[in-house]
């Protein structure tokens, strides 16, 4: 069998996963590699300490609401927004009482309350067709930041490079169709619609984050990652760069 190992593993975890959890959300999200890597990526967050206590925070794609609790522990007043209807419906009873709302980011509708201080699209771009369209969007109803982690292709190309998906596994595109952008293409999309735009100097303790760039070949995960920072306002941080960085390290 030929490949990278990372790929022919997960290839192998998705059968697998179709056979014993089906459409099962809780089950997908919750299964280990799901809870590993959410823990992985929150704690980066965290890490790179940009405040957010008290804002108002819009959370598109929140699958089940991993990310969450996030904002709602910090004081956060939240609007949660997911597309699938099943995810839908687990968010409304775990986050009762909370703003809960339908948003198919392939076809965006108006959300009250917005605009948002704070925008949070982890691992959902790459999930979209129209990566684009959703960027714009998200840029239109952020006031203030907008934190985006992604799947993204290597490459110094500005390129989106479309890629089909298991529609009925509810991790992954709703339609069908998703993308890995390069991150020469997110980094100028993001400069199109906020002011500043940064990279993390760090990456979260995960092996789907690479830590160089210019080195696709020492990448054996299936799946490579990216993290953004846009900010209407200048940020001082030494966690940031407003480089497109090629070289990246574990955050401590």
């Amino acid at each position: 069998m030929k490949g990278k190992p990372g790929l022919i593993v997960r290839n192998i975890v998705w059968k697998l996963g179709d056979v014993l959890l089906g459409n099962d959300s809780v089950a997908w999200f919750h299964s280990n590699h799901y809870l590993r890597h959410n823990a992985r990526r929150l704690e980066h967050l965290a890490s790179l300490r940009i405040p957010v206590a008290g804002m108002t925070v819009l959370e598109v794609g929140a699958g089940i609401g991993d990310h969450s609790h996030y904002y709602l522990d910090r004081g956060c007043t939240m609007t949660i927004t997911e597309a699938r209807p099943q995810n839908l419906q687990y968010l409304k009873k775990i986050y009762f009482g909370y703003d809960v709302q339908h948003l198919d980011m392939e076809h965006p509708t108006p959300l009250k309350n917005a605009p948002f201080e704070i925008v949070h699209c982890y691992g959902l771009l790459y999930h979209l067709n129209n990566p684009a369209q959703a960027m714009e969007f998200l840029g239109k109803n952020c006031k203030r930041m907008l934190f985006l982690e992604t799947c993204v292709s290597f490459g110094s190309g500005k390129e989106i490079n479309l890629e089909a998906e298991n529609q009925n596994n509810p991790t992954q595109a709703y339609t069908g169709i998703g993308c890995r952008p390069t991150r020469p293409w997110l980094f100028e999309k993001l400069q199109e619609l906020f002011e500043y735009v940064y990279l993390p100097s760090t990456q979260p303790n995960h092996e789907e984050f690479p830590l160089d760039w210019t080195a696709p070949q020492k990448h054996q995960a299936s799946l490579s990652r990216a993290i953004f920072v846009a900010s209407r306002e200048k940020m001082s941080n030494e966690f940031l760069t407003p480089a497109l960085i090629d070289r990246q390290a574990r955050h401590p």
